[in-house]
């Protein structure tokens, strides 16, 4: 690894020059928004398994405290915005250089800050539909206190209104995962942002963009598996990285 330079410029550098990048953000891209990150020591998933909360089973056998779960969570979300490296990220885009915008994250916060070419690998809590037969629904009935089983949120054809993510226990969106694939194989480096690449097939992609040639950069404040091959290693915030590109 060349240590002409520090690694922070040397990633800057990079992102001003690269022509097909695509990124990959977990959930320490949206912790400087003020969203917990699961699987951190003070995350979200800390005092809970997260199959009690977020899986198939938990709507079906625990639905009271599941909604009570996800209402929490939109609750956030309506008090967080955006931050500089979510806006970072958009303007990347809108100078051609990135491709595809693959996250983890289901806040919807790369689309607030203006990105368009999104693949969201776990879902969105800015959506909703029936878990029966699939029908949109808006996520605003999620936001509604449930106290029993009969103020659940019903389809009209009988099923539960749930959040448009993935969870426990369910397959990843084969359109995103196949657009991310796609992407990696054909771009010229993969950022990765806030992802500890603990969790599949997300954690995946950086070996895919090795074998296809690509350079791999990672910023994350914790080690990840792939930090010995990839080309620039930052231990950062994402946001006060990536926001230098706004300057």
């Amino acid at each position: 690894m060349d240590h002409r330079l520090n690694p922070e410029r040397r990633l800057i550098d990079a992102l001003r020059r690269v022509h097909r990048l695509v990124v990959l953000t977990g959930a320490g891209m949206s912790t400087e928004s003020g969203l917990p990150d699961f699987r951190s020591e003070h995350g979200l998933w800390r005092q809970y398994r997260p199959e009690e909360l977020a899986s198939v089973d938990a709507l079906r056998l625990r639905p009271l405290l599941f909604y009570e779960f996800y209402r929490k969570r939109l609750e956030m979300l309506d008090h967080v915005g955006p931050n500089a490296g979510h806006k970072a990220l958009a303007l990347l885009e809108k100078q051609g250089r990135l491709k595809l915008l693959v996250t983890q994250n289901v806040d919807g916060l790369h689309q607030a800050a203006g990105s368009q070419k999104v693949a969201e690998l776990h879902g969105s809590l800015r959506r909703a539909r029936c878990h029966q037969c699939g029908r949109k629904h808006s996520p605003d009935v999620l936001k509604r206190p449930v106290a029993d089983f009969d103020s659940l949120p019903r389809c009209p054809c009988g099923g539960l209104v749930r959040p448009d993510v993935v969870l426990f226990g369910e397959l990843l969106p084969q359109r995103a995962l196949n657009q991310a694939i796609e992407a990696v194989e054909n771009c010229d480096a993969l950022l990765v942002v806030g992802s500890s690449l603990q969790v599949y097939p997300a954690a995946s992609l950086p070996q895919l963009a090795l074998d296809s040639g690509a350079r791999l950069w990672i910023i994350n404040l914790t080690p990840t598996p792939y930090d010995s091959a990839a080309e620039i290693v930052v231990r950062s915030k994402a946001a006060e990285l990536l926001g230098r590109l706004l300057e």
